[in-house]
């Protein structure tokens, strides 16, 4: 027999039952967090926050919760903010404190954020001037006074400056909250000076020249002069342009000159090298150990006991004890006019008007090609003959391999390839170097071309002991003469009087 109950008494039932449950069965709740409330008393009794004077950063000494309670992060972070640090929290720090129960040990908690500087607009010069105008300490500890260049050297279109535009600074904070405002910084005005021009923030050389910085402008000259001496202090000047020396220039110095060089003091025991002319007003003493070149002229007072180098004349009152090689012409000028003792060779003549003295100091004069030129040139025109005989050789025999391709085709051997790649770069080595045998025997017809006509030409005293050259030919003055000039004719150096209106 079924029971049938109403829609109401179910529902009453239904409450019944439940309220039967819970107390046959009373709920078991999980462990809880510690609530805010008791967190915040728990995290009183022992636990402190310490922040550093200067506010930037805090350190938090926490004692361990009370049994069966634990601490959560976030809790952590409401008591920072109560006590007022509200920045730069760390939060890696708090994780591992939860995480590790990181207990009765001051922990940084957070930690304020310093100003990050700027820095103002400024050029960075890509020379360094500084490195030039001071001697270097060797490793040893001794001082290197020969390495020394007094001028850094720029060529046209080369970038000499770069301007870096001002950075503003960040600014900081305190764990407070409290900003720490950072310094406002500047821009510079566009670089003036000479011999620039600007692209962006680049500057680069308008001309070959010196560089220089003067009251943070650069200035480019083609002329560098120097009103003073040039010693070992200074020790090495390098410029493209000009070099104008107002003082002496003393032992040891080295001067290189892209075009000129003028040295108005005198010249003892140096080096000078220009690629145009040389021009020493006082002279040169050179001590048997100075060198002289220049791509032009040479002109000086008098040059002793030095060897010149030149690509045109070489013109002085005296040559004493010297060593002069021009490829144009030698002139000792001047009532002097002197050349007395040491070598010297010009291609296209000598003039002077003194050669020797009285005691016979042994002098060497020489015009037109040297003595072995033709030697030179035999030697030449033999290895020219050699090397094209090569080419030719090499030629036919590639000729020779490429008909015997044609014919077999894809059966072509491998060793015929490679051989045909070898003959190839072998062709070009040889072209190379006839390249550069042609070059030489150029010169050499040049230098003989040149020297036609050249002679030696005394127009005073010409002392007993002098050598007079020629091309190959050679004689020696067996007694003193005067007023004479030397040419070749035939082979034979023949002397004649110059005579005077």
């Amino acid at each position: 027999m079924s029971t049938q109950f109403s829609s109401e008494q179910l529902d009453r039932l239904k409450l019944a039952m439940a309220k039967l449950k819970e107390t046959v069965e009373p709920e078991v709740s999980a462990p809880q967090s510690v609530a805010v409330e008791e967190e915040e008393q728990l995290l009183a009794k022992g636990t402190y926050l310490k922040v550093d004077e200067d506010e930037m950063a805090a350190w938090l000494y926490l004692m361990p919760p009370e049994p069966d309670m634990v601490y959560s992060k976030q809790a952590l972070i409401d008591y920072l903010a109560s006590q007022g640090v509200i920045e730069g929290l760390h939060q890696s720090n708090l994780s591992a404190i939860i995480k590790k129960q990181v207990y009765e040990r001051e922990i940084l908690v957070a930690q304020g954020r310093a100003i990050q500087d700027g820095e103002n607009g400024y050029f960075e010069y890509l020379f360094k001037p500084e490195e030039y105008g001071a001697p270097k300490i060797r490793e040893d500890g001794t001082v290197d006074y020969t390495n020394i260049n007094a001028l850094p050297n720029v060529k046209a279109g080369q970038k000499v400056a770069v301007y870096h535009q001002a950075i503003q600074s960040v600014d900081g904070c305190t764990v407070l909250g409290n900003v720490l405002p950072g310094k406002m910084y500047h821009d510079l005005p566009p670089m003036r000076g000479k011999g620039i021009r600007r692209e962006d923030e680049f500057y680069y050389a308008q001309m070959d020249g010196k560089i220089e910085v003067k009251d943070g402008k650069i200035d480019i000259q083609n002329v560098h002069e120097i009103t003073g001496d040039v010693d070992m202090i200074i020790g090495k000047v390098e410029f493209f342009g000009d070099i104008i020396i107002h003082g002496n220039v003393e032992e040891g110095v080295t001067i290189r000159a892209g075009r000129n060089i003028e040295i108005h003091g005198s010249t003892s025991l140096a080096n000078l090298y220009a690629g145009g002319d040389i021009i020493l007003s006082r002279g040169i003493q050179g001590g048997n150990r100075s060198k002289v070149t220049a791509r032009g002229n040479v002109f000086a007072e008098f040059i002793e006991h030095t060897t010149v180098e030149a690509g045109g004349t070489v013109q002085a009152n005296v040559f004493m004890n010297s060593n002069i090689y021009s490829k144009e012409k030698v002139i000792a000028t001047g009532k002097k006019g002197s050349i007395i003792g040491g070598y010297v060779d010009a291609v296209k003549g000598v003039e002077a008007v003194c050669a020797g003295n009285a005691v016979e100091i042994k002098t060497i004069i020489h015009c037109g090609y040297e003595a072995q030129t033709h030697e030179k040139m035999l030697e030449i025109r033999k290895k020219e003959t050699e090397i094209k005989t090569k080419i030719a050789d090499l030629v036919e025999t590639m000729k020779e391999a490429l008909r015997e391709k044609r014919m077999r085709g894809t059966q072509t051997l491998p060793s015929t390839e490679k051989n045909l790649v070898d003959w190839d770069k072998l062709k070009d080595q040889y072209f190379v170097e006839l390249d550069k045998v042609e070059g030489e025997r150029t010169q050499l017809e040049e230098m003989v071309e040149s020297s036609k006509g050249a002679e030696i030409r005394i127009d005073g005293n010409l002392y007993r002991g002098v050598v007079i050259c020629i091309n190959a030919e050679q004689i020696m003055i067996e007694r003193n003469t005067c007023y004479m000039k030397y040419n070749v004719e035939k082979g034979v150096i023949e002397g004649s009087v110059i005579i005077h209106d």
